[in-house]
């Protein structure tokens, strides 16, 4: 079988070369050409047609974004984004997986042999899932085109709080967020949790959390708690972008957070995030350390487990695209403890057909979706 043809495009000769070098190791793939910025590489797509792309998104005339929605239009390629480990790093990463971009590694550093090594080895882990993913398939298919931002519903009029501070844009550079405060009980009022949604997703997921929390109605009667494997930084932008097109107030969870209905929590990169009963209705978030689960922290089945013995909720779970089999074990043993809805996403919209693949031949599955309707399915399950 031929080398898969792989075009690699940065603007610092060191970082082709460093980049070139790490790819040529693996016999499977075959450097075919470099470029040193975004137009290089729109052109050097149209020549060469490779297989698959690691682009860099700061360079000059034009950056990796600009460059990557081009070639999603003009010619469909499997992207991998080379992204800086800084905060505007990670929201310019978010917005490359919204545009089609299969997933991103972090840029390395050139003085750690041993960050090296890691980046070389996530590098090719996610090249071999990029050279089969067929992008074609998601941008010829309408259900891939971001929602139009929405606002956040307007509350009642007992609910408005008496200093009302305008949420942050996730796009605006000039005012950084406002972190959110984790509540108490006694804040959290009167009302009780009765319902949970859980979401699980990893390699496709950024994409497929910004299609299906966006359609989620703000007035949903849960909390809705989600882990996607990613690393520090990358979530907390995740969870402001996915605030920024969703009637959910969506949040990078917090150690002590109590949960509240209409508001989502992103699992923080790097730890593990788990549900407690916090007193009657009421139910907190914990935050840990732990030892990651199937080499993944924050840990899919780690979460699904902390609901298992809170069998008073009624439990809504959700696989999506993913690596792996993480979330399927738990999907399974919440079903069994009487779960009231649990989701897969269909093969047809995944990235990745791992993780739902997995709770599918558990035979834990009440509903395949393809991800358009996984959102109308939840809000029908909730609110009825």
């Amino acid at each position: 079988m031929n080398p898969y043809k792989i075009l690699v495009v940065d603007d610092s000769i060191f970082m082709r070369k460093m980049i070139t070098d790490m790819i040529s190791e693996d016999p499977q793939f075959q450097v075919i050409g470099t470029a040193k910025n975004g137009k290089e590489a729109v052109n050097q797509v149209k020549i060469l047609k490779p297989d698959a792309i690691t682009m860099d998104i700061e360079m000059p005339e034009m950056n990796g974004l600009d460059a990557l929605k081009i070639i999603m239009d003009i010619q469909p390629t499997p992207v991998i984004m080379l992204s800086s480990l800084t905060q505007d790093g990670a929201r310019e990463t978010i917005v490359a997986l919204e545009r089609g971009a299969v997933d991103f590694v972090g840029k390395p550093s050139g003085s750690i042999s041993l960050d090296l090594h890691r980046v070389k080895e996530l590098l090719l882990e996610k090249l071999h899932i990029a050279v089969k993913t067929n992008v074609l398939k998601f941008r010829s298919n309408p259900m891939w085109t971001p929602p139009i931002p929405r606002p956040k519903a307007v509350p009642r009029i007992e609910e408005l709080p008496k200093v009302n501070k305008e949420r942050t844009a996730f796009e605006s550079n000039s005012v950084k967020p406002v972190p959110a405060e984790p509540q108490t009980a006694h804040q959290q009022g009167s009302s009780q949790v009765q319902q949970i949604v859980a979401i699980g997703t990893s390699t496709g997921g950024p994409r497929a959390l910004h299609q299906v929390v966006s359609h989620i109605p703000g007035h949903l009667p849960a909390p809705v708690v989600i882990v996607q494997h990613m690393p520090p930084n990358f979530t907390k932008s995740l969870a402001q972008r996915l605030n920024s097109v969703s009637e959910l107030h969506v949040v990078e969870a917090e150690e002590g957070m109590i949960l509240q209905n209409g508001h989502a929590y992103v699992a923080p990169g790097g730890f593990h995030m788990t549900v407690a009963r916090n007193g009657p209705g009421v139910y907190k978030i914990h935050i840990s350390k732990e030892e990651a689960r199937g080499g993944h922290r924050p840990s899919v089945d780690i979460l699904f487990e902390s609901l298992l013995p809170l069998k008073e909720l009624k439990r809504h779970i959700v696989l999506m695209t993913g690596m792996g089999a993480d979330g399927a074990k738990g999907m399974l043993a919440l079903k069994n403890a009487g779960a009231v809805t649990t989701i897969a996403e269909s093969e047809e919209t995944c990235i990745v057909y791992g993780m739902p693949r997995a709770a599918v031949e558990l035979k834990c599955v009440m509903h395949v979706l393809a991800q358009q309707e996984i959102a109308p399915k939840l809000a029908q399950a909730v609110c009825k």
